[in-house]
């Protein structure tokens, strides 16, 4: 089995997160220059077995795409492109900055570490690897017939 990498696109940085080959934890894994991430990507793939790609979309609270969208829709055409065997997963990335400052807080990182940039990118591209671990573990409901009994419920008899 193979990793998972998450992309936190950035125009200037990109934040990358991975899962252990087992797919069970998410790691950050480096902040590169928006410029060379291509780069980066194909040195990592060549040693590094990647099941799959997911990439944080911005999106406004009302669900339209936000302003850097186009921008990041663009590198998601160089990416297939450059890796077309690659499957490419856009997910959601709402709030992640934010929840990276309040994790980076939390876990005690000193103000001078929290203004670095580049880790605030990573931590996003680690939060967005997680919640679509969460997400994808999930049981997917099960139909039931009308005449199942919930737990709790009791049958009609």
């Amino acid at each position: 089995m193979g990793r998972i990498l998450a992309i936190d696109y950035g125009l200037k940085r990109t934040g990358l997160a991975v899962t252990d080959p087992l797919q069970i934890i998410a790691t950050a894994l480096e902040t590169v220059q928006t410029t060379n991430l291509i780069l980066f990507l194909k040195n990592y793939f060549q040693n590094e077995k990647v099941d799959e790609v997911i990439i944080g979309l911005p999106k406004k609270l009302n669900n339209e795409d936000s302003d850097t969208a186009s921008e990041l829709r663009k590198f998601i055409e160089l990416f297939k492109k450059n890796f077309s065997s690659m499957a490419i997963k856009e997910v959601d990335e709402r709030f992640t900055s934010s929840m990276a400052q309040q994790a980076m807080i939390a876990g005690g990182m000193k103000k001078k570490d929290r203004r670095v940039k580049g880790n605030v990118d990573k931590i996003s591209a680690t939060l967005i690897l997680q919640s679509y671990l969460q997400t994808k573990s999930l049981p997917s409901p099960r139909p039931r017939s009308s005449d199942t009994p919930l737990p709790g419920e009791r049958g009609m008899g």
